[in-house]
């Protein structure tokens, strides 16, 4: 039977756990420890003096709350803080603190209206709002479906994400501002830089959060210049707490509109105002821009995204299809990811249209439309199959999972997949033979040559293995 001090908390808990994000909870609610409930005191054991500040200074509202729907009103919480001993070696020690009387400054549970006219003078012209209407205040301009649950990991992206993370959990506090995301188009710079805003917002639901386009921004001030108003534009974007400009290399060869910018950016980036801006090139190649504008964009750090590798490219599609709680076969999801791979937008865009035409014609997804369908799609295009998706076909083909065909095992089924996959990336890729031998397993080239001469003697030898080797190639044809 569980005790009285668990079950109170772990009902509290389930409270917090929906009314903060899943991040924040693993980190601040996960290493709680309940302790003991006595004369209506909860106890409960956090690790460090730091972590005690942090939840009373953001999250005590929410925690008071939550003590006295299972206590009652009189219930109250207690912390033991767990204390490093620095002499002697001792074993550390506890020290007990009450639970102040604070409200939470930063609590992410509160849901405010954003207002851009807040604390400034109302004869400062809204940008977004056209003239002659009343609205005062102006939406952050973020798609709520471009969240971080919603964007997949991978090692093409990894850097950027985790930077951009860090950036919503302290915006205009980090080493990464401003953070420049850059990329070729299609490979989720837009989707990145949404998801850091809907963060921040959740996060801190105070600060200004705005979304711009730059070419949105150029035909902005362009309005402002010609209404003569160009300083009530600058002060404008001067009050935002987190501003994400995308595309920026739009701006190039437009000097007065960099001008401009670079006030806005000057007074963002000293007033510890968080900048994000996306790029389809690194700044050093960014051509027609300012060199002080181009410093500026070097202070902070610049993270790319790269072509995302096929098992990423599967699980882009695997989310889509969840999301809109579709059901299409391993094999028609294997095909479309390794026949677009250099494009994140249009693999996801030859998903829709093949959903569209099965559903159109009333056809059943299979394998033979989807082949049908990205032959119009990418016409013109040269489709090399990669090692990885040759590694996953014979696996699937054998049903040993990917991961084993790499391990150090003499098992026969393994080794005999392991030298199949390194014959077909010999003969369906450009790649070396020592590149060949380096995604499978580690090996060297003399081990690869030796895996090719093997299966081609089973060939000539082995009916049954024969076939083994049509079956698979013929999943190679396209």
């Amino acid at each position: 039977m569980k005790k009285k001090h668990v079950e109170v908390w772990e009902n509290c808990l389930t409270v917090i756990k929906d009314n903060v994000h899943s991040q924040s909870f693993k980190t601040w609610f996960d290493p709680i420890v309940p302790i003991k409930l006595e004369n209506n005191v909860l106890t409960i054991q956090v690790p460090s003096q730091f972590f005690y500040e942090w939840l009373e200074e953001h999250y005590i509202s929410l925690l008071k709350k939550t003590i006295k729907k299972e206590l009652g009103s009189d219930g109250r919480l207690e912390y033991s803080i767990i204390m490093d001993s620095t002499y002697d070696n001792n074993t550390p020690y506890s020290i007990k603190f009450p639970t102040s009387n604070l409200k939470a400054t930063k609590n992410p549970l509160v849901s405010m209206p954003l207002d851009l006219n807040r604390g400034t003078s109302k004869d400062i012209p809204n940008p977004f709002v056209i003239p002659g209407l009343k609205k005062i205040k102006v939406e952050s301009q973020l798609v709520e479906s471009y969240s971080f649950d919603s964007f997949v990991e991978g090692d093409c992206n990894r850097l950027a994400r985790s930077a951009g993370f860090a950036v919503a959990e302290n915006p205009g506090k980090t080493a990464f501002n401003p953070l420049l995301i850059f990329s070729q188009t299609g490979l989720g710079k837009t989707h990145l830089a949404h998801a850091i805003g809907l963060q921040v917002k959740y996060n801190f639901p105070e600060k200004t959060v705005l979304y711009v386009q730059t070419e949105q921004f150029i035909s902005q001030y362009i309005e402002s210049a010609r209404n003569n108003n160009q300083n009530d534009f600058v002060h404008f974007y001067q009050m935002i707490d987190v501003l994400i400009i995308d595309d920026i290399q739009f701006l190039a060869g437009k000097d007065k509109t960099q001008d401009v910018f670079f006030h806005v950016f000057n007074h963002l980036h000293q007033n510890s105002k968080q900048l994000i801006i996306t790029s389809d090139k690194p700044p050093v190649e960014l051509k027609g821009m300012e060199p002080r504008l181009l410093s500026r964009f070097k202070w902070g750090l610049s993270a790319d995204l790269q072509v995302p590798d096929f098992e990423t490219r599967v699980a882009i599609l695997k989310r889509k299809l969840y999301n809109d709680g579709l059901l299409v076969s391993e094999e028609v999801i294997d095909y479309l990811a390794y026949s677009i791979s250099t494009n994140v937008r249009e693999m996801e865009g030859a998903l829709i249209s093949l959903i569209a035409q099965s559903s159109l014609n009333k056809k059943a997804i299979t394998i033979e439309l989807a082949r049908q369908m990205i032959d119009k799609f990418v016409k013109n295009t040269t489709r090399e199959i990669s090692i990885d998706y040759i590694q996953k076909i014979v696996c699937d083909y054998f049903g040993i999972p990917v991961d084993h065909i790499n391990a150090k095992t003499r098992k026969r089924e393994i080794v005999q997949a392991r030298q199949l996959a390194m014959y077909f990336s010999k003969k369906h890729t450009k790649s070396s033979l020592a590149t060949i031998g380096l995604h499978c397993g580690n090996k060297d080239h003399a081990t690869v040559l030796h895996a090719c001469k093997t299966v081609t003697n089973l060939i000539d030898t082995d009916k049954q293995f024969r076939a083994y080797v049509n079956d698979i190639d013929k999943k190679f044809q396209h």
